[in-house]
């Protein structure tokens, strides 16, 4: 899993074999999880589509509110998380933001 993000109680991530699904996307990991798999996902939100900004929720856990919260750092930052995951997908050491 590569981290990309922290915001508040979760985690923006993505999975190396991500690479290969159609549209970008982010996972929405609650923190204070040992284990990272799907069980532990709250959320699925695509960030393009065909290569433009096109931010959607594909599934959600979480409440409106944590929705709303989650999509604005995503929509802010946006650049910067499309740096770190084509950094994961590279097989790269990424630095993770730290979203307040």
């Amino acid at each position: 899993m590569g981290k990309l993000a922290f915001i508040l109680c979760f985690i923006l991530s993505v999975y190396p074999a991500d690479k290969y699904e159609n549209r970008r996307h982010i996972h929405v990991v609650r923190r204070g999880r040992k284990k990272s798999h799907k069980g532990d996902t709250v959320a699925k939100i695509w960030i393009e589509e065909n290569g433009e900004k096109n931010i959607e929720i594909a599934w959600s856990l979480l409440s409106s509110e944590e929705e709303k919260m989650v999509v604005k750092a995503i929509n802010d930052y946006w650049k910067e998380l499309n740096e770190r995951i084509d950094d994961v997908f590279k097989g790269k050491k990424v630095q993770i933001i730290k979203i307040k």
